[in-house]
């Protein structure tokens, strides 16, 4: 913020006309003024303790196109610098011990003051996941995802956990201040109270009744707005982000591009990008990028999730009235919970698992992604892989990145949409391995399968192999083709040079760290770097964490290639073209066969069933008519045309490299 070089003090003239307009101070002096100041613009105003005032100029106009010219009425000052071209009007209490920067409007306010030192929630620990702070992350300005998830989950690497709390503290401590800020060109109507709390610029602040202990991160890119009846303690908001109705929020870290609203109460939770939560409670979330909760009598407690939509009535419960709320849930990348659902942690949910109905048995799905989790008869029914033939997980993860709503330049969360990746790959691999296994120990014949607190009937285990092997020869083949496009090769030997891995990190285990997907010894790599000091600042983690997902699509190739020697039984060295015709008829075949799934399962959204309700005073044709003026006709709907064009385009992808690797061996 540019304030003047210089103030002068007063004119005797200039406080004549400020003491003529019912302005009053007992020590003039203190008071100093830049350069063109008119002290016109000052009417019934108060000032005590050191003054700044620059000068006012502007005319204001609102949306109503009522203009009000800038200046001072009817407030009380303390200890406060003010910019140009300022309006504040109407201060029912006092502003104390702020610099607010040109271009602010402040009007119908109670108390607008910052107490002793504050660091304005930076350091703030917040009680995530574990309500007794066991695993609590402290929060800054600048908090991502994948920083707070090292810290709330990885605390088996203490020292790397211990470190970065320090730095942490080292940052509150250099933004601690007895004088709070309001950046230019922000907006604080009609509040009541504010505490310690600082405002980037552009931030608008309308009808909030307490903001106690906490930063206001808006930019001019993406500005923050907080609306009416919010209540906040202890917070730290970032760009992009919206809280309004009356929301309720304590010791809670709100990251770019959230929504809170209508009634909707949090407490010791991070909020990671564009996640929204309307009506319901949270207590103690990880909620990572795009988790979502919209309905009332919903509570997320204690648990992880990302990508993550909450039907109506969703609960979890976090202790057993013995030791107290000490257990905690993962529920891992692009679950969903129907209506009324009940999970009893601790528990693990695979990654894109649908849980429906109520579930009284710790359950651990982890290495069974794309379930069904269904509750029937007081038992809970695990049907494995059959999310992969839903459109609507195809759906979710194409509407994902159209939702981004950060426009801020500086974006903190790297977030990865891929639906197929090495992490969940990885996990499908797992999961066949271990549905043939069950099925080797048990008995082919047999009806049904118990694994972890679950049943598996022997036809979804069946479909189950089948779903997560089709996954596997899409996502290698995608792999696959990927590496090889757009290149001509006369030889094996020109083929393998290609296929060879580039010494790139990616080999073995990955990990999603709330929207980042990495190989997890890259992860380890950064902790011992921690660890050792190689890395030591806030700011170096967040540049690896930058570097981590830029280079995910070479890191990615050198797991793929490995799996790929694992599904061919060969070393990548020995690769021929006819090895690279035989995966990507594979793939072929898989592709269209998942589409033809999705296809026949966006069909049922038109069957006869589904138009129920429709036409409702007319005959069948009445009903027919009417439901395609509302959801329109099956072959139009842009998810189906969508699915069609994929068959298409993929076919003709896979085609074309068959027929240059057919060239190879004639």
């Amino acid at each position: 913020m540019e304030f003047p070089a210089n103030y002068r003090d007063l004119t005797a003239s200039e406080i004549a006309i400020m003491k003529a307009a019912d302005c009053r101070c007992d020590e003039w002096n203190r008071v100093k003024v830049a350069e063109g100041f008119d002290p016109s613009h000052c009417i019934n105003v108060t000032f005590s303790g050191d003054i700044r005032l620059g000068k006012f100029s502007r005319m204001f106009t609102d949306e109503s196109g009522v203009s009000t010219r800038s200046g001072i009425s009817n407030a009380h000052l303390h200890n406060c610098r003010i910019g140009s071209d300022v309006l504040i009007g109407n201060i029912g209490d006092y502003i104390a011990n702020y610099i607010i920067e040109n271009d602010v409007v402040i009007k119908n306010c109670g108390k607008i003051h910052t107490q002793k030192l504050s660091s304005f929630g930076n350091g703030t620990e917040v009680a995530v996941l574990n309500e007794t702070g066991g695993r609590a992350v402290k929060i800054w300005d600048r908090l991502s995802a994948h920083e707070a998830y090292v810290c709330a989950l990885y605390r088996h690497r203490v020292r790397a956990v211990s470190r970065i709390e320090e730095m942490v503290r080292e940052y509150s401590d250099s933004v601690a201040s007895d004088t709070g800020t309001i950046g230019r060109n922000t907006k604080i109507l009609n509040c009541r109270d504010i505490r310690n709390v600082r405002f980037g610029p552009c931030a608008r602040v309308d009808g909030a009744t307490r903001l106690n202990e906490g930063s206001v991160n808006s930019c001019q890119d993406d500005p923050v707005f907080i609306g009416p009846g919010v209540i906040m303690d202890h917070f730290i908001v970032c760009s992009g982000s919206v809280i309004t109705d009356s929301t309720l929020v304590d010791k809670c870290f709100i990251g770019q591009g959230c929504v809170l609203g209508k009634h909707y109460s949090a407490e010791n939770s991070l909020f990671f990008a564009n996640c929204a939560g309307f009506h319901g409670e949270a207590c103690s979330i990880f909620a990572g990028p795009y988790t979502v909760t919209h309905h009332k009598s919903t509570l997320l407690i204690a648990g992880i999730f990302s990508f993550m939509n909450a039907g109506s009535g969703s609960n979890q419960s976090n202790h057993m009235y013995k030791l107290g709320p000490i257990h905690q849930g993962i529920m891992e990348r692009g679950s969903k919970t129907t209506s009324d659902s009940y999970v009893l942690w601790p528990a693990r949910i695979g990654p894109f698992t649908l849980i429906m109905g109520r579930h009284y048995q710790n359950v651990d799905t982890s290495s069974l992604p794309f379930s069904y989790l269904i509750e029937r008869d007081d038992e809970t029914i695990l049907v494995p892989g059959v999310n992969l033939r839903s459109v609507g997980t195809i759906r979710d993860a194409q509407k994902w990145p159209r939702r981004d709503r950060r426009k801020d330049p500086r974006l903190i969360d790297q977030v990865n949409f891929n639906l197929l990746s090495p992490y969940t790959i990885r996990k499908m691999f797992e999961g066949r391995d271990l549905l043939r296994k069950l099925k080797s120990v048990a008995g082919a014949v047999s009806s049904s399968y118990a694994y972890n607190n679950m049943l598996i009937k022997g036809t979804a285990l069946e479909t189950g192999i089948e779903m997560y092997q089709m996954g596997i020869n899409k996502f290698l083949g995608n792999s696959l083709i990927k590496r090889l496009e757009n290149m001509e090769f006369r030889s094996d030997r020109e083929l393998q040079e290609r296929l060879k891995p580039e010494g790139c990190p990616g080999d073995g285990e990955w990990v999603d760290l709330a929207g980042l997907i990495a190989p997890l010894n890259v992860v380890d790599r950064l902790l011992d770097d921690i660890e050792s000091g190689k890395t030591g600042t806030l700011g170096a983690i967040a540049a690896e964490f930058r570097k981590m997902h830029e280079n995910y699509y070479n890191w990615e190739w050198t797991w793929a290639c490995s799996r790929l020697e694992q599904e061919l039984g060969r070393p990548g060295g020995s690769f021929t073209a006819a090895d690279v015709v035989n995966m990507v008829e594979k793939w072929k075949e898989s592709v269209t066969g998942l589409d033809r799934m999705l296809y026949e399962d966006a069909r049922k959204e038109f069957n006869l069933s589904s138009r129920t309700g429709f036409g409702i005073d007319g005959d069948e044709e009445i009903k027919k008519l009417d439901f395609e003026q509302v959801r329109g006709d099956f072959e139009s709907n842009g998810v189906v045309y969508a699915i069609q064009e994929h068959i298409i385009r993929k076919s003709a992808l896979g085609d074309e490299l068959i027929r240059r690797m057919k060239a190879i061996s004639q």
